[in-house]
């Protein structure tokens, strides 16, 4: 059975682009290309163009978990200079 990770985060004003930016080029691959990836999808919102959402279909929790490997510790560092506050989220069970 798949797992969902859902996950929310919110950019700093300033930076939305550089946010869209780094998720495209650099996050979103390196997601899609862990293994137990099914499928990644981000989001932005229409009433506020600084948030955002992420929606990954995994086969696992243990599968999302060991992907963050696949992100570069430079990228992660950049992400944490784009967002205005720590991101959240949570599994789901896919029905």
């Amino acid at each position: 059975m798949s797992i969902a990770y859902i996950g929310h985060s919110q950019a700093k004003p300033d930076e939305v682009e550089g946010f869209r930016k780094l998720i495209s080029s650099l996050v979103m691959p390196a997601v899609r290309g862990s293994e137990g990836c099914a499928s990644c999808q981000f989001f932005q919102s229409e009433d506020d163009p600084t948030k955002f959402v992420g929606i990954e279909i995994w086969a696992s929790v243990e599968a999302h978990r060991a992907a963050v490997r696949n992100i570069p510790p430079g990228t992660i560092a950049e992400y944490r200079t784009l967002v205005a506050g720590a991101p959240t989220g949570g599994y789901y069970r896919v029905l």
